[in-house]
């Protein structure tokens, strides 16, 4: 584009910054990069952030052990055998005795040793059926009888101590991890309430707006809000306002995350990431919680942006849903980011970004003005579009010099960036695979197959099911060669792919943005070219055109339904669209049994008239539907020009990635 805005060529400059940012998306900034700490914020993991008060915990309760045993000192004694005590008794070695029941201690003259100990203190069991009169020997003896233990219990402090202390340490823990944990209905206990939100720093090779390609309008729209927090005393002298939401809506895989990273790496602001899932916990209040303190680190750091994917996890529309008293943790957590969106004055300077699939379904409360401001449609790549995305994808890629990226693009219709990159990835698995040096067309012909049509199976097949087989790919084919308007073939394969014993192949020269009625009626008589192929040949019918039939059935229905292509319902929408729910339901504006019915005829009537010109096309046509099946059976691959050479008609001009 030539008419871009400065900022663009602003974003590929690598910023200035004394102090290099580490890695995009770490969790915390480390001391020295020149950005401020936020306190709970890119912290250690949970794992580690219980470290410090775990361990606090364990070396206390060490040290009450070890108090304890200083406290309380334990004697050594020697244990020794009831008859070694009486030996010594009757040598005048016992010094002292005390007795508790049928345990003896006490202390020896002299030392004695007893099984590799050595101790004047001992202790001995005296056996409950002794009958030896032990204490008139004692006495006879002139040993010292204790009325009391020799060693004495434990201090009234050690006591406590031992008691007490493992206890005041458990409750101390918690109280710790109460006070470092957000507020939320019993959030206190490790964390609950506190965001989750990843800060995003600064690399070399961060995403940049010169890494998204192919989603042009999407992307100058936020280039404009990054030039607004680089500049904004250029808007402010204008009186205009900075945006307080942004949301992304698109299919997935069209580039909505790719964008919000990329503007993390070109707004140089605290950026702030979470997914919307990471709101909700089973405890209510801890979604709000979390809200709040991300929240309020934003504002700390302000300007920034804070991003929130996959949004319709927690917004979705109110009173729809089961809720005990419409108060659950869902809904509180997006009343609360209401609340937080509302509440922006329009100069503390932070953003939201959300991504979405599915934006029907999110409250409207949440897309009013003042909350989400603005809504940016991320479409599906044209064909110019893709071949900028292939490009931008194979810069690390070696290309065979005879790789035609544009070729490449065209063949690949409704494809979105995810699928683009995932294709070339591929076609560089198989590369490698192959032993190649760069890849190839060929690569990624079969990388393309391989994702479209099914990975190849390897079945031991019947000549006779192959022919049959044949026959019901020549007949979609053949159709798809005949019918006006129809979508050129690309290639016919009896090679099993996926669940399917053969494949055609059929793509537009151009993408294509709506669809006439003669289009779809065309797109339906070349489904059900395989089973009236299989009924001209054979007489009779097989399984093979379930997923034919069910293509079918939804155009057809569709048709009738939703785009008003029944003159017997006329320019009416009786279905909604299938993306938005259940295909009837019982509201207000379901339609009633009669018009049920009337779709349903409708719809056998289209289906019919179909299957009847297709009969008709390929018993006109049977020479040609022999041709094209001998040489499919010859080569069990056809590509575009060989298809058509078969049957004898000219192939379209436009020709897209060939064969092998």
């Amino acid at each position: 584009m030539s008419d871009q805005p400065p900022i663009r060529q602003q974003a590929a400059e690598p910023t200035k910054n004394p102090d290099p940012w580490r890695v995009e998306g770490a969790r915390n900034n480390a001391p020295g990069n020149g950005q401020p700490r936020i306190p709970g914020l890119g912290g250690p993991p949970s794992r580690q952030r219980w470290r410090r008060p775990l361990t606090f915990f364990l070396v206390a309760l060490i040290l009450n052990q070890l108090f304890y045993q200083v406290l309380r000192p334990e004697p050594k004694r020697v244990a020794v055998p009831y008859t070694t005590f009486l030996v010594e008794l009757e040598k005048g070695n016992v010094k002292e005795v005390t007795s508790v029941e049928d345990r003896l201690e006490g202390v020896f003259a002299a030392p004695v040793a007893f099984e590799k100990q050595k101790s004047e203190k001992f202790r001995s069991q005296r056996p409950s059926f002794a009958d030896d009169e032990l204490l008139d020997r004692l006495i006879a003896k002139g040993v010292a009888v204790n009325a009391h233990p020799p060693d004495s219990g434990p201090g009234l402090l050690s006591t406590l101590l031992f008691s007490f202390g493992p206890t005041f340490l458990i409750v101390g823990l918690f109280v710790m991890m109460a006070r470092k944990a957000a507020g939320g209905a019993m959030g206190g206990i490790g964390g609950l309430g506190k965001s989750r939100a990843t800060r995003y720093e600064q690399t070399e090779s961060r995403t940049t707006f010169e890494d998204v390609a192919g989603i042009d309008d999407a992307e100058d729209e936020l280039v404009e809000l990054v030039d607004f927090l680089r500049n904004p005393a250029k808007y402010k002298a204008l009186g205009a306002a900075i945006p307080k939401g942004v949301l992304l809506s698109g299919s997935p895989g069209t580039g909505k995350t790719l964008l919000a990273r990329a503007v993390a790496g070109e707004a140089n602001v605290p950026f702030f990431h979470i997914s919307a899932s990471e709101f909700i916990e089973m405890i209510v209040g801890v979604g709000a919680s979390r809200v709040r303190d991300l929240f309020a680190q934003a504002k700390a750091a302000a300007p920034a942006i804070i991003f929130i994917d996959e949004i319709d996890a927690i917004g979705r529309s109110r009173g729809g849903s089961a809720s005990m008293g419409g108060h659950d943790e869902r809904e509180q957590t997006l009343n609360q980011i209401l609340v937080e969106m509302d509440g922006f004055s329009g100069t503390e300077g932070v953003i939201v970004l959300a991504a979405t699939n599915r934006p029907e379904i999110l409250d409207s409360a949440l897309l009013r003005p003042g909350r989400f401001d603005r809504r940016i449609a991320v479409s599906p790549p044209d064909q110019v579009g893709r071949e900028q995305i292939l490009r931008v994808h194979t810069k690390s890629v070696p290309l065979n010099p005879e790789v035609d990226l544009g070729a490449l693009a065209s063949s690949t219709p409704g494809m979105v960036g995810a699928d683009l990159k995932n294709m070339i990835n591929e076609a560089a698995l198989l590369a490698a695979k192959r032993g190649h040096e760069s890849v190839s067309t060929a690569d990624f012909t079969d990388s393309l197959e391989k994702i479209i049509l099914g990975t190849e199976r390897r079945l031991v097949i019947s000549y006779e099911e192959r022919k049959r087989t044949a026959f019901h790919e020549s007949g979609h084919a053949l159709l798809g060669m005949l019918e006006p308007g129809a979508d050129p073939v690309r290639k016919i394969s009896i090679v099993p792919r996926g669940n399917a014993l053969g494949v055609t192949l059929q793509s537009p020269e151009a993408d294509r943005y709506s669809y006439g009625a003669n289009y779809l009626r065309g797109r339906i008589v070349g489904a059900l070219g395989g089973r009236a192929a299989e009924e001209v040949v054979y007489g009779d019918v097989t399984t093979g055109a379930e997923s034919d039939l069910e293509m079918v059935n939804r155009i057809a229905r569709q048709m009738v339904g939703r785009w008003g292509m029944s003159e017997a319902i006329g320019p009416l929408a009786v279905m909604p669209n299938p993306s938005s729910g259940p295909m009837f339901g019982d509201g207000p504006d379901s339609p009633s049994e009669r018009t049920r019915e009337l779709i349903d005829s409708e719809s056998r009537r289209i289906v019919e008239e179909c299957y009847e010109r297709a009969l008709g096309l390929l018993r006109e046509h049977r020479a040609q539907l022999d041709a094209l099946t001998e040489a499919l059976l010859d080569k069990e691959t056809l590509d575009q020009l060989e298809a058509y050479a078969a049957v004898g008609i000219p192939s379209p001009e436009k020709v897209s990635l060939q064969g092998r």
